[in-house]
């Protein structure tokens, strides 16, 4: 018998797995630039590189803005909001395209009505609608974040899978924090000081050649 918590872990391991059709594989978050350029270049790079981003920049931000989003009745002026805190076009362009394919998804497969909302605003909002917690949410979130990073990671610098596995291994605990931060961030405090990230993904824009949309 499938009781509701195992059903709501299985429900979000469905959400952010690779499987889901939101296209997270077609995103580096800025990172094919960074590797370009050679700001990173092994593991332990990536992994300080992803400790900031969910500590200190757009994995924090949009941390907040789910959390936001799951405990509202109206999430709309919050994706307004995190659409407006993206840095770049392609930051910008990577949390639209996500959003709208994850909440045509969740309209078709869940019957969930869904507006037009962001990425992280959609899986929160999806989350509150369907009484999935809010902090298994922000975790499950957080590490798909990641884990698509170090997939990007392992074509593009390169390093082996099972450095991969390491890398995420070491984030558990930031990941852990991030997500408690932002349960008890409220939006007034919402910020982000990952400056090299965003202008990394600004100057991404002219790359040329290039594997990764971002």
């Amino acid at each position: 018998m499938v009781t509701a918590m195992t059903d709501a872990l299985l429900t979000l391991a469905q959400w952010l797995s690779p499987a889901f059709p939101v296209g997270a594989f077609a995103y580096s978050h800025g990172l094919e630039q960074a590797i370009h350029d050679g700001s990173i270049s092994n593991s332990r790079d990536l992994e300080a590189w992803l400790s900031d981003l969910i500590a200190h920049g757009s994995g924090q931000s949009d941390a907040v803005f789910l959390a936001a989003a799951h405990a509202s009745k109206d999430p709309r002026p919050i994706d307004h909001m995190a659409r407006a805190f993206c840095a770049s076009a392609e930051r910008q362009t990577e949390t639209i395209l996500q959003g709208t394919a994850f909440c045509e998804t969740i309209a078709q497969v869940w019957q969930i009505k869904m507006y037009d909302l962001c990425y992280p605003v959609a899986v929160g909002y999806a989350a509150g609608q369907m009484n999935v917690i809010c902090k298994d949410t922000l975790r499950m979130y957080l590490h798909a974040f990641s884990s698509n990073l170090c997939s990007a990671a392992i074509r593009l610098i390169p390093i082996g899978q099972t450095d991969g596995q390491r890398v995420l291994l070491g984030l558990k605990p930031m990941i852990e924090a991030a997500a408690e931060k932002a349960m008890n961030t409220p939006l007034s405090l919402v910020a982000s000081a990952s400056f090299a990230c965003d202008i990394l993904a600004m100057r991404h824009e002219t790359l040329q050649p290039r594997i990764f949309r971002t």
